[in-house]
């Protein structure tokens, strides 16, 4: 005569007790997201995470400089009369975060909210009689003292 180790439901329940275990083991080995910035003009947007980002602590001095230069992989088409929605996730504007324009800082304070509009014409000014047609935009999370996260878009004129 076999006798059963298990009822029907305790082997139901050890099977999804073992899915359970099997599927945390899994998630304990991917890398854990970093935040994200957003940006939006009328109805289109796009989102991307950090190209550098050192899990909050400040990026290495010596990476800094390299990680401002890298190519936008996102980008986003912008008529100079529309409005640029900036996003970031409420863990970058506690820290505060400066809008930077081909590698170089373009404001000198922090902001600290995770929201604002600027004009799409901002970006896409250049010396007199000069036509920009491509802008690349970095959004830089910093405290003032040390930067911890960087995002690049590209914008293009509409034309």
């Amino acid at each position: 005569m076999t006798v059963a180790l298990f009822s029907g439901s305790r082997r139901r329940t050890a099977v999804a007790l073992g899915a359970v275990s099997a599927g945390l083991l899994v998630l304990s080995a991917c890398d854990k997201p970093t935040p994200v910035a957003t940006l939006t003009v009328g109805t289109e947007s796009v989102h991307s995470e950090a190209a550098c980002y050192n899990d909050g602590d400040a990026i290495k001095e010596s990476q800094v400089q390299e990680c401002l230069n890298k190519k936008a992989e996102k980008s986003l088409t912008v008529a100079p009369d529309d409005r640029i929605r900036f996003g970031v996730d409420p863990e970058i504007a506690d820290n505060g975060w400066t809008i930077f324009l081909g590698g170089e800082q373009a404001e000198a304070e922090p902001y600290k909210k995770t929201y604002r509009t600027i004009p799409a014409s901002a970006f896409f000014s250049g010396q007199p009689g000069e036509t920009v047609n491509n802008a690349q935009v970095t959004i830089v999370e910093n405290t003032g003292k040390k930067l911890t996260g960087i995002w690049h878009f590209q914008l293009k004129k509409e034309s």
